[in-house]
């Protein structure tokens, strides 16, 4: 007897995008700018509430796991619906094109403009230009200290379409698919049980991707259960997660629940002080359920008032240009610094925020419309060109579909991107 469960929501199509996931992005890249503001300000060590501060990393959990959400979700909706899989070459393109003018350009200006960033060598410039800049100590240079979390997060970008071929196999399983790539976690423990031995840097190794392989996975896995829900084809133990979504204050109660939690010194220090592999590791699962617990509420469930929030045009236009946010939000707070001649670890949290916040967005604007958003039409008029002539030749549209990150959109970092910290 199957123990497959119906679709418990009523949707356009099983193949509609999930628009209030949009605004996430925003609320990743606010976080990260209130953390960095935080510790530019040296807010984050005050005794009474300096942790929070601290802790808005945390916007960076929001970036993977969603990534891994988004990016993977294609691949199992195929599988689920007898589509042919996406095309890896299609959809590395798509990433080249979301990602990296908009990057390079964040790159080229910081270290031209940025005085500290004076004497930035040719080494320099390389190691930043192909996201290598987090593979040596001491690399990220001034206005560019968010974009470690990007290169990560590009090591992902690269190794999915071979994971997702090994995660959705020939025939569709979810939960078999929901196994394999829950094994992420293996690779992040492994590392962790390395830091603890002493046998990587826990200043360096911290960045790489296996540290944050568990978000990605999970993110993986909450995609291949939305899917197996739309679909039908999800064990009835499925339905929790509609079941949670249903509940959305609860969720993010139990969020803010984890992040108090967070805020202490279990989840390691508030300072560049290098955390021992058991707090790290602790804050890394910590974030890995507060990102969670924000996004099932959003993805999964049926219409809710929640939903119709995230999906405002206002929360959709600060998640398409959240990338932008997350890329110049270093520079304009050390230009702030520089103009006001502020010493660091001084200035008022609030009006430092604030303004972060109006000159960040503005930036952003200009990236999106001047950079991000021509090469996104650019990009689906030569995926509008290949579905013709696929379809000319008996080919479905969907084969040539790449991952959709449909403008106006951001993978993060988005990051994180996807991505900050």
């Amino acid at each position: 007897m199957s123990t497959a469960a119906a679709p418990t929501v009523s949707e356009p199509s099983v193949t509609g995008r999930l628009p209030a996931l949009d605004a996430l992005r925003a609320i990743g890249a606010v976080a990260v700018v209130g953390h960095h503001v935080g510790f530019q300000t040296a807010v984050t060590m005050n005794t009474t509430w300096g942790g929070w501060l601290a802790r808005l990393d945390v916007g960076v959990a929001i970036f993977f796991v969603l990534s891994g959400f988004l990016l993977f979700r294609p691949w199992a909706l195929n599988a689920a619906t007898g589509r042919a899989r996406p095309r890896a070459k299609r959809y590395l393109w798509r990433r080249a094109l979301r990602i990296l003018p908009a990057y390079w350009l964040a790159i080229a200006v910081c270290l031209i403009v940025l005085p500290q960033n004076g004497q930035a060598s040719v080494a320099d410039w390389i190691r930043h230009l192909t996201f290598t800049q987090i593979y040596q100590p001491g690399q990220l240079r001034a206005g560019l200290s968010q974009t470690w979390s990007l290169a990560t997060e590009v090591v992902f970008y690269l190794l999915l379409p071979l994971i997702a071929a090994l995660a959705v196999g020939r025939s569709w399983r979810p939960v078999r698919t929901i196994v394999i790539v829950s094994g992420s976690a293996l690779l992040t423990a492994g590392w962790l049980t390395l830091m603890g031995l002493g046998q990587l840097d826990r200043a360096l190794h911290t960045m790489w991707f296996p540290s944050y392989a568990a978000w990605f996975g999970a993110g993986m896995a909450l995609a291949a259960a939305h899917v197996a829900l739309r679909t039908g084809t999800a064990p009835a133990s499925f339905r929790i997660l509609d079941d949670l979504a249903s509940a959305p204050v609860t969720c993010w109660a139990a969020a803010v629940g984890l992040m108090a939690i967070a805020t202490t010194p279990i989840a390691g220090p508030r300072d560049l002080a290098e955390p021992t592999a058991a707090e790290f590791g602790v804050k890394l699962a910590l974030y890995l359920a507060i990102a969670a617990l924000i996004l099932i509420p959003v993805a999964f469930g049926g219409p809710s008032r929640a939903k119709e929030v995230f999906g405002s045009s206002s929360a959709r236009w600060l998640g398409a240009v959240s990338y932008g946010l997350f890329l110049w939000h270093p520079m304009v707070i050390e230009l702030i610094y520089l103009v006001d001649d502020r010493p660091l670890f001084t200035g008022g949290l609030l009006n430092t925020f604030a303004l972060t916040m109006a000159f960040g967005l503005v930036y952003a604007a200009v990236s999106y419309y001047g950079v991000e958003r021509p090469l996104q039409l650019l990009g689906s008029q030569g995926r509008r060109r290949s579905t013709g002539r696929g379809q000319a030749s008996g080919t479905s549209a969907t084969d040539v579909a790449a991952p959709a990150t449909t403008p106006p959109t951001v993978a993060a970092g988005t990051p994180v991107p996807t991505v900050g910290g």
